[in-house]
């Protein structure tokens, strides 16, 4: 990255007003692009949004692509692949949220349409952009661990335990047939794979739902999901997604062990790094002394000042807008990475439906050579 402001001069264009328009936003100001239009739900949820976020209103999706270079989709899964597809027809470059797409069909679509453009399109698996996150990777990568036996993950929150709590990610028809695992199961094994090396290949997997119906309304979208992966490697491992694990709320973390050690994450700590001998365990800091180059890059505050969130997007924010300027950041998740994402999740309710083993569809990994190809040409 070269410089904290890549996104100078970029005009930025946000489709959504709830909370993650309002942390597209904050990000994409920190990283020196100027926020210029958005468009909500409707003409008072538009005015709204953009008196609070400082920005001029749009009163449709082409006025807003008319007047920016990015476009950032933070509304409904359902509408990810239309609002997403009309940026990229446009000549736009896209940063759309996950999942990509409500199934895995309509996401490999986007990434091959993003590779045929030769725009950027990024999808926001931010958790990649903790500076200790990029340490695990470098120090799995480099064999520091071994060779890879086990893995586990979980992803535990709360915000849907009471019977009461409903918004539209609890209409599969808005947010698609997967909830829990779509919505923070798909970073939880985006991250696992972006560490380790390795593509999960098959999975076992049961899914539940607490509550059969909320507010009068059936459910049919699941609230925890525990999975049991095998990856390409050979290696094996747990994860385990939740919406109503009460206490928790964003309880994101992972553990990878090999033959000469392990390391592990928890992103409710995130300045440190667990790395575990047969001889004992440290705790590693974020501090530039101790990291590699790629850790420290997104280091931006001295040790001993906490980073976060907000700095993780932050980061990721900047590496979108470095590629639009012809630069190659290491680990930018691209929308062949939520397309990889949107084939764990339908391997995963295939395995709960089927009562056993399920491959995961290689499809993405095609359509993000392809978009590679594409991208170089």
């Amino acid at each position: 990255m070269s410089g904290l402001h890549p996104g100078a001069g970029l005009r930025v264009g946000i489709v959504g007003g709830g909370f993650m328009a309002r942390t597209h936003a904050h990000a994409a100001r920190v990283a020196g692009a100027e926020v210029t239009s958005l468009l909500s739900s409707s003409p008072e949820s538009t005015a709204r949004a953009a008196h609070q976020l400082g920005t001029a209103p749009a009163r449709s999706l082409e006025e807003l692509i008319d007047r920016v270079d990015v476009v950032h989709v933070c509304t409904p899964n359902a509408l990810h692949l239309p609002q997403s597809l009309a940026a990229l027809d446009a000549g736009r470059h896209v940063v759309c949220e996950k999942p990509l797409a409500t199934s895995a069909a309509d996401a490999d679509a986007l990434a091959a349409r993003a590779g045929e453009s030769r725009r950027v399109a990024t999808v926001p698996f931010v958790y990649r952009f903790h500076p200790m996150v990029r340490e695990a990777r470098a120090r799995v990568r480099s064999g520091g661990i071994g060779r890879l036996f086990t893995l586990r993950g979980e992803y535990l929150q709360d915000w849907m335990l009471g019977v009461a709590e409903r918004n539209w990610r609890v209409d599969a028809a808005v947010g698609g047939r997967s909830r829990a695992f779509a919505d923070i199961g798909s970073h939880l094994v985006d991250l696992l794979e972006f560490v380790i090396g390795e593509r999960i290949v098959r999975v076992a997997a049961r899914t539940s739902t607490a509550h059969e119906e909320r507010d009068g309304e059936r459910v049919h979208t699941e609230d925890a999901a525990a999975v049991v992966v095998e990856t390409s490697g050979g290696a094996i491992g747990t994860v385990l997604v939740s919406q109503v694990a009460a206490g928790r709320k964003n309880a994101l973390s992972f553990e990878v062990s090999g033959a000469e050690g392990a390391v592990a994450f928890a992103q409710e700590t995130p300045d440190e790094l667990w790395w575990g001998r047969a001889d004992g365990s440290v705790t590693i800091p974020r501090d530039d002394a101790l990291l590699s180059p790629d850790a420290a890059r997104l280091s931006v505050v001295p040790a001993g000042h906490p980073m976060g969130y907000l700095d993780a997007f932050s980061a990721f924010a900047r590496d979108s807008y470095a590629a639009i300027r012809g630069e190659a950041p290491d680990g930018l998740p691209r929308f062949a990475d939520g397309a990889r994402a949107a084939a764990v999740t339908e391997a995963v309710l295939a395995a709960a439906r089927s009562d056993g083993w399920e491959s995961v569809d290689s499809t993405p990994d095609a359509v993000l050579e392809g978009a590679m190809a594409a991208s170089t040409r």
